[in-house]
């Protein structure tokens, strides 16, 4: 009769050869729970009756394998974006240059000078990397960078205006991605709100009544996100800001997107941009790294240098600070456009200036590849909480197959995953945001699903 006496032993496992090349593999710790925890699961399986007897030794140490692959298995991976969305939030928005790359790669490699000075040799500071490129490149008076713009937002507010007054428009109450709110972080600064205006209609002289409260500061939200079109009113920033420095108090502009090239060029509409916010009179600008700028994740504060050393004076700015991978990976990003090389270096310019008849070209020679599927025209979108509802046409790979939900359930199971969109029951695969050093593996991927489909 087969009892649990005839399960064999931690100590036995420990004998087996295979257990070796999982101790070798994933360390004898981890090995030894993967083995206690298979051997307990069995237990109670078989106490159960869901186990008709006891597996073998071999089948043991295949379940304990399974589970230390489950447990020391990576999450975050590398995906090919086909769906034609090129700033695409849930799959870490803007892709980086190689320069940006190889500068993220050297500086983590070993020991930098983050915050050491080479000419003193005494402790140095790590905001002066990558102000000189913000600096030169908005012809701001000062530059911070923080991890993200919502940071940004929340420093400069804590820094500058602690129990004290922030106008605000009531059209700009806005929710970023994540259900993350602007009152939300205005308030967690301990900024008092006051809003101003409607939903809709907001005029400068609701501006300057709540100015003569003599508050700390005069917030813009840039609409990144959405849009309020019909029966709306709204002043111009420039106007805003002249009311605002008549009655001595500061503007501060939370940009988000944080553009420094006109996007109308590529077929999208005006995109304000950091420097025509400081060329109005802004005095401290907020915006992204990782959105229409191209960089990585990070939140920069640029304006006058008097409200910026407060800012770089107050605690929470070291909660905040940006780490050296992404100092390296902004400054060789920032690089790229005092060049004058970023619409030929940044992944995401590039994907924006691409013709037409590039797109077309790639469609075809996919279709051609593949031998089947339909070159059809469609659009591609920004995203991002950049430029809402915009959009710019392109040329899409059609494929039609028996269950388009199906199949795009197999295209993520992937590897690489793979990203794609439908229409009208149909899978659409975007070549605008497909990284030519992807498109290798996209063909492969496809072929193999689709010979599968046609099994």
């Amino acid at each position: 009769m087969t009892t649990l006496r005839n399960l064999p032993s931690i100590e036995r496992l420990l004998q087996t050869e295979t257990t070796a090349l999982l101790i070798a593999r994933f360390g004898r710790p981890l090995t030894l729970d993967a083995l206690r925890q298979t051997l307990d699961e069995v237990r109670a399986r078989f106490k159960s009756g869901t186990l008709a007897g006891l597996p073998s030794t071999d089948s043991i140490l295949a379940e304990a394998e399974s589970t230390l692959s489950a447990w020391t298995a990576q999450t975050l991976h590398p995906v090919i974006n086909a769906a034609g969305v090129i700033l695409h939030t849930n799959l870490g928005r803007a892709p980086l240059s190689d320069a940006a790359i190889h500068a993220m790669d050297v500086v983590s490699r070993g020991y930098s000078n983050l915050e050491f000075d080479l000419e003193t040799g005494k402790r140095g500071s790590r905001l002066i990397h990558a102000e000189a490129f913000l600096q030169k490149l908005t012809g701001a008076e000062s530059a911070l960078v923080v991890n993200n713009c919502a940071s940004a937002v929340l420093l400069a507010l804590s820094a500058l205006a602690h129990k004290k007054g922030v106008v605000i428009a009531r059209s700009q109450l806005v929710e970023i991605g994540g259900g993350f709110r602007v009152p939300d972080v205005m308030k967690q600064s301990g900024a008092k709100l006051v809003e101003i205006g409607t939903t809709n209609k907001v005029r400068l002289s609701d501006y300057q009544s709540a100015l003569e409260e003599a508050p700390a500061l005069v917030m813009r939200a840039h609409r990144s996100n959405f849009k309020i079109i019909g029966f709306t009113e709204e002043p111009g920033l420039k106007d805003i800001v002249d009311a605002a420095h008549k009655a001595g108090i500061p503007v501060v502009d939370d940009l988000g997107s944080g553009a420094l090239y006109d996007t109308a060029k590529y077929g999208f509409s005006h995109e304000p941009t950091v420097q025509e916010s400081l060329q109005a009179g802004v005095d401290l600008v907020m915006f992204s790294g990782d959105k229409l700028l191209g960089g990585p994740q990070a939140g920069m504060i640029v304006g006058r240098k008097s409200l910026l050393d407060k800012i770089k004076k107050h605690p929470l700015a070291r909660a905040v600070r940006a780490d050296k991978t992404c100092l390296a990976g902004l400054s060789a990003t920032l690089a790229h456009y005092l060049k004058d090389e970023a619409e030929r270096e940044i992944p995401i310019l590039k994907m924006m200036s691409l013709t037409l008849k590039q797109v077309r070209g790639r469609a075809e020679a996919w279709r051609m590849e593949l031998g089947q599927g339909e070159v059809v025209e469609g659009q591609s979108t920004v995203g991002g909480g950049s430029l809402p509802g915009e959009t710019i046409p392109t040329v899409l790979l059609e494929l039609r197959v028996k269950s388009a939900e199906k199949f795009l359930r197999a295209l993520r199971r992937n590897n690489p995953p793979i990203i794609a969109r439908t229409e009208n029951d149909k899978v659409l695969l975007d070549p605008r945001t497909v990284l030519p050093q992807q498109e290798g593996a996209l063909l492969v991927g496809l072929k193999n699903l689709l010979t599968d489909v046609t099994r």
